[in-house]
């Protein structure tokens, strides 16, 4: 379970310091997986840093009573001047593994990275997309109670993704999930429950679908604001069948979506 109390948090820029994150209070109960949804700016990504202590909150706390990976994927902790192995070793030893362990959790990045040599390169030697690899292998080489992916497996090419995504789906299949992903598909697919987060607030959804649903609605409501601003005389009725057929055209484009995504995966079965 992972308890978030009267959480704040804000970045001070020239812009200003308003709060992107205001008195969140969830309760996430163990085993739910649970997708974050919400426009783009609202805050999904800074409250999953929060959650996997990878930020600290301005005010509140989030308590965690699981063992919560840090953001899958995630290559920002890499030592530069250190190979790919370094860094492997140096995080399964944090991590407290014993020799054993240490030299399974080698093996397993290795392989699955599938970098070559360059496994034993400095790691400011490697692309974006093999520091990538790297890191999403060395985060599926432990076991968490939670993990937390912040568009994880869109990570190389397409074999590496179809490889990736299996391998995700199968540790989640063991633990929970909090993700957050633009691919309606794999929160329906992944995700139990769902929040949704827009201007600073945060609401639970036991039914990932209305937390989706949630999204849509907001989305139609405010381009029916930008049709009425855009045009003050426009009829209602005009602009409420304007608003019905945005919504249908945008559903049929994320089914469409996900066709895609399905036909393009089995191409490389």
């Amino acid at each position: 379970m992972i308890e978030i109390k009267h959480l704040y948090k804000r970045y001070h820029n020239h812009h200003g310091s308003d709060w992107v994150l205001k008195d969140i209070n969830l309760t996430i109960p163990t085993g739910v997986s649970v997708g974050l949804i919400g426009p783009n700016g609202a805050g999904k990504s800074t409250l999953l840093r929060l959650i996997a202590g990878m930020d600290t909150p301005d005010r509140g706390e989030v308590i965690r009573h699981s063992r919560v990976s840090w953001p899958v994927g995630l290559s920002g902790g890499m030592q530069n001047n250190m190979t790919g192995r370094q860094n492997v070793k140096f995080v399964a030893r944090a991590q407290g593994s014993d020799i054993e362990e240490v030299q399974r959790v080698i093996r397993f990045v290795q392989d699955f990275a599938e970098i070559g040599s360059a496994f034993d390169e400095p790691v400011r030697t490697y692309s974006s997309g093999m520091r990538s690899r790297l890191s999403f292998g060395l985060s599926l080489a432990f076991d968490f109670d939670v993990y937390i992916s912040d568009e994880a497996t869109s990570v190389g090419d397409l074999r590496f993704r179809k490889k990736a995504t299996s391998a995700f789906k199968e540790k989640v299949g063991k633990a929970s999930i909090i993700i957050v992903s633009h691919s309606e598909g794999i929160l329906r697919e992944l995700c139990d429950a769902g929040i949704w987060i827009d201007h600073g607030n945060a609401v639970w959804y036991d039914n990932v679908d209305d937390a989706i649903k949630e999204y849509h609605d907001s989305l139609a409501d405010q381009e029916t604001k930008d049709t009425q601003g855009a045009s003050d005389n426009a009829n209602e009725q005009d602009v409420l069948a304007a608003k019905k057929e945005m919504e249908l055209a945008r559903t049929e484009y994320q089914k469409l979506r996900d066709q895609y995504a399905a036909l393009r995966d089995s191409y490389f079965d």
